[in-house]
């Protein structure tokens, strides 16, 4: 979980994901290349766009070359549709997306990634599938731009046909949308009409028979009108052939017949085969890009250029995605406030310090695909949060964006699909690494979850298609010293949610229950007819023993459920247990760790006792949770892993049992925000609230609460019924933003502390509007050490006057001065509840402190008012002594630690809120402060001779010195 201890690779890739087919005929190929730009724009003012690293419109278009083919006005104006077309597929952005701000596109963030070209002889080599892309040699070849992949080749020969290649996440998908986009604006000169095709939209054609125009047509509908023109084309039309692994190309004559016209009909795979032999228009250029394991369907022969895709092999590729991205205006969702200039630029900064400081994140976003999962992962911890967004979903999300859809092998009766075979191979990896609390695995690691049950040749060949198409997705060579030749997962998080998607799939069984599972299913085949021939048998026969064998029959299936049972409960066991552990000296929640982990910063401080290499997974319990929520179990299955809905029960139903035992115990603060943003992550409100009614008090003070864990507090808290008899949220950061997420919480709380935050005049809007509130229960609220000053006053003064729970306000240090204290004796009498206020050290002089005291003591309820440590003069605290000891009735004043020659029955209450102020108050006038106590102490002591007094002032005496001397003061 932490970049801190192996630096995970949370590398977040440019936009590689598809949304679902629309039902346009005439844009359904598109299915894969679903990040699209916002906006259509005119064809002749293209917006502006950032490329790095070759890009695709380097070349500017030669006056009059462009539509010297399509002269005629009917095949210009179907050309132009046919852009609109694409133009208006692509501007249709998947959700995942529009989170990112309503101005992305993928002209204002894409970045190429590096292409590299290879040779023939590298392909045949065996693959080094862990080797890091960037290391890899390429024989001194210089990297290829996109407006380079047609120019001749080493010896001059024309390129008729370029395959790019690339494993899952290196950016195939959204090169090649960009490059269509390109086209559409005018950008890719070279060439006067381009048609992509999706092979994975042609190989749901099966073998019905469809000639190229045909294919053509019922795409593109608007280029019927150019077809006669595609032969005298020539290299100025473009086939894009994207995801080539989704064909079963046959090559051979015997399979596949050679055909050369256009219109006659044909299996779509032949129709293929024949462009790519150059067969039929010999002349066209052909785009291919295909995953490692497809390349050798194409005969090299055909093959003018192979380039690999190496991703983002350059850290400066990184930086440049990541200022684009991170720039991009927030949504503003909800209430919240969106993320300024300034802050953004930070992330910004200290992301790149990062990438530059530690080489194992920098591996990690060689793929582009883990940029993006960087860049998602911040926006949802610091940028307003969409309802319903959870980190699982962010997860989830990412994988259906590189993996929906995506097969093993295509030409597999199985239909295989890619993911579930990760889960099955990777999450037993990652299983057993948070089991065994380790997050570095050697080769015979790796080889032992890989190739674990295989048996027979074609399971082999499925596993060497994973190792060559996916397995660098999820695995990484470590680069930090002590670990060199060791492999880690790409990011940290990764290992935890594959580890959780493990569990909740129901791929992890022991041997014992995968041998019961086979007795039960044989049991419940035969039982029946058993059962039946048994109960006749024991009527005609007088045998004993066949109603006990009956029995045991049917005990059968219920030991087996009792075992499954067990199981779950032990799996919830060591979640429950990793949720809830204080590993650190200093443990922070598990949302501050993540995002120190990406940006940079030092993680939490180890125990000095603590072994240097344990590992926490604090992540895997709130994946666990997450993936068992209905939205995120919806979306594996478009990844081809249903979640039973047996398991999920079973799961849910162990770990409500094991949280309701460890959630009646008192957590420390980082860990209770832990305990609930599991709930959130989880997203069950009836599951929620049988846990959490037994909490009682919610104390996160010293919690940092930013928009997002002010999110999760009142997500899952906020419609509860139970009252909170505390909400503690003490030196929390608090702003007013948060405090008006938090409102339904502080709705059910009947003591509500809010020190040390920085609540001022706005954040009294919303308090005044919380003690109005009819549901309002408050009885106690602290606001000590906020800057509310006077007009935040005036403001809780017309929630005072309307509320009918408040009994205690504490005001203390809150800058009030004297007009604040004169307000309050004008208006405290509005309200008839107050039985305790506390104004203590707000700078105010004796008139404003003996008007508010006058006004206290013509209080129908008020007993007790603070006023020490203000600017009381001597004779000030000497006639607010009077005033409160005139035996009149009305509120008790404490304004000093003496009363004559004694002392204060309040002087421990005086004392012990020095304490707890120390590091927030101003030190020197602190000091001066008590010195002024002392010197009163020291005079009392003198003037009276009661022994018992003299042994009291004494002893209050040396608390205020030890208070001095922790503020540096000589105590003298």
């Amino acid at each position: 979980m932490r970049w801190g201890c192996h630096l995970s690779r949370t590398s977040w890739g440019l936009g590689l994901g598809r949304t679902p087919q629309l039902s346009d005929e005439h844009i359904s190929f598109l299915t894969h290349w679903s990040w699209p730009f916002k906006g259509v724009h005119p064809l002749g003012s293209p917006r502006a766009f950032i490329r790095h690293h070759g890009n695709s419109a380097d070349s500017v278009p030669r006056p009059g070359r462009h539509g010297q083919l399509f002269r005629s006005i009917s095949a210009t104006e179907a050309i132009q549709r046919h852009r609109r077309n694409l133009m208006e597929w692509f501007s249709r952005l998947p959700r995942e997306e529009r989170q990112f701000g309503p101005t992305f596109a993928l002209d204002t963030v894409h970045v190429d990634p590096v292409i590299r070209e290879s040779t023939p002889d590298e392909l045949l080599r065996p693959s080094t599938e862990l080797a890091p892309g960037h290391q890899r040699t390429h024989a001194g070849l210089p990297p290829l731009a996109l407006s380079q992949l047609f120019d001749p080749d080493a010896c001059g020969r024309r390129v008729q046909t370029v395959v790019l290649y690339g494993t899952v996440g290196t950016g195939k998908s959204t090169l090649v949308r960009k490059m269509v986009l390109d086209w559409c604006y005018g950008r890719l000169p070279a060439f006067e009409l381009l048609i992509p095709f999706s092979c994975e939209d042609l190989s749901s054609l099966g073998s019905t028979p469809a000639s190229l125009c045909q294919l053509v047509t019922q795409r593109y509908t608007p280029l019927k009108e150019v077809l006669p023109l595609m032969a005298a084309a020539g290299s100025r039309l473009l086939f894009v052939l994207h995801g080539l692994e989704r064909l079963n190309l046959d090559f051979r004559l015997a399979g596949t017949g050679l055909c050369n016209d256009p219109e006659e009909p044909g299996a779509p795979a032949a129709i293929m085969v024949n462009l790519l032999r150059k067969y039929m228009l010999p002349e066209a250029s052909i785009l291919v890009t295909t995953r490692p394991s497809a390349i050798g369907r194409i005969p090299s022969k055909y093959v003018g250029r192979y380039g690999e895709i190496c991703g983002f092999s350059d850290t400066n590729l990184q930086k440049l995605y990541f200022q684009l991205r991170l720039n991009q205006p927030d949504c503003g969702y909800g209430a919240g406030v969106s993320a300024t200039p300034a802050q953004r630029d930070n992330l910004i900064q200290m992301l790149s310090r990062n990438l530059e400081g530690h080489h194992q994140i920098a591996a990690a976003c060689f793929l582009p695909s883990y940029c993006w999962l960087v860049c998602a992962t911040l926006h949802f911890l610091h940028a307003p949060t969409p309802a319903g967004q959870t980190l699982t979903s962010i997860y989830t999300s990412f994988l259906r964006l590189n993996f929906s859809g995506e097969t093993l092998d295509s030409t597999h009766p199985s239909n295989l699909s890619l993911m579930a075979y990760a889960a099955r191979t990777m999450g037993k990896l990652a299983y057993e690494g948070v089991s065994s609390r380790k997050t570095y695995f050697s080769e015979e690691d790796v080889r032992g979850c890989l190739e674990a049950g295989i048996k027979t040749e074609e399971e082999f060949q499925l596993l060497q298609i994973f190792r060559r198409d996916a397995l660098r997705f999820f695995l990484a060579p470590c680069v930090e010293p002590g670990h060199l030749g060791t492999f880690v997962f790409t990011v940290p998080a990764m290992q935890e949610y594959l580890a959780a998607l493990y569990i909740v799939l129901g791929l992890r069984k022991t041997a014992l229950q995968r041998v019961g599972k086979e007795v039960v299913e044989f049991v419940g085949r035969v039982g029946e007819d058993v059962s039946l021939v048994l109960g006749i048998a024991a009527k005609l026969l007088p045998l004993r023993i066949l109603p006990l064998l009956f029995n045991l029959l049917k005990v059968v299936p219920r030991v087996f459920g009792r075992m499954v049972s067990k199981s779950k409960e032990a799996v919830a066991q060591a979640m429950v247990l990793e949720m809830f552990r204080e590993e650190d000296y200093y443990n922070d929640d598990v949302l501050d760790q993540m995002g120190a982990s990406i940006l940079g910063v030092e993680g939490p401080r180890r125990h000095p006792d603590e072994p240097p290499e344990d590992e926490v997974f604090e992540l895997f319990p709130m994946f666990m949770g997450g993936l068992l929520s209905a939205h995120n179990r919806a979306v594996l299955v478009q990844l081809g892993c249903p979640i039973k809905n047996l398991d999920a029960l079973e799961n849910a139903q162990a770990i409500k049992k094991k949280l309701g035992k460890m959630g009646r115990q008192v957590l420390p603060p980082s860990e209770l925000l832990d305990h609930l943003f599991f709930h959130y992550e989880f997203q069950n409100q009836r599951f929620s609230a049988e846990v959490l009614r037994s909490l009682r008090q919610l104390n996160l003070a010293g919690v940092r609460m930013t928009p997002l864990k002010c999110t999760v507090v009142a997500a899952v808290l906020g419609s509860g019924k139970h009252p909170l008899d505390e909400v503690n949220l003490a030196s929390c950061q608090l702003d007013p933003a948060g405090l008006h997420t938090l409102m339904p919480v502080f709705l059910r709380a009947r003591k509500l502390g809010l020190q040390l935050n920085n609540l001022g005049p706005e954040a009294c809007r919303d308090l005044r509007d919380l003690l109005l509130h009819d549901q309002c229960q408050i009885t106690t609220l602290w606001l000590s050490n906020n800057p509310v000053t006077a007009a935040g006053v005036a403001l809780l003064l017309e929630g005072l006057a309307g509320n009918t729970s408040l009994t205690h306000l504490s005001l203390l240090h809150t800058d009030l001065g004297d007009k604040g204290l004169e307000l309050l004796a004008a208006q405290v009498n509005r309200n008839k509840q107050l039985q305790e206020l506390n104004v203590a050290y707000n700078g105010a002089g004796d008139a404003a402190a003996l008007a508010l005291a006058k006004a206290a003591q013509e209080h129908p309820s008020l007993e007790l008012l603070h006023l020490y440590f203000n600017e009381l003069s001597s004779e000030g605290r000497q006639v607010l002594r009077d005033l409160g000891g005139s035996g009149e009735g009305g509120a008790r004043v404490v304004a000093s630690l003496t009363e004559g020659a004694a002392v204060s029955e309040y002087w421990s209450v005086i004392l012990s809120e020095v304490q707890r102020n120390l590091n927030s108050w101003d030190p020197a006038r602190v000091q001066s402060h008590l010195k002024l106590l002392l010197r009163d102490l020291e005079d009392s002591r003198g003037a009276t001779l009661n022994p018992w007094r003299k042994a009291q002032l004494l002893r209050v005496e040396s608390e205020v010195k030890t208070l001095l001397e922790q503020l540096g003061g000589s105590g003298c």
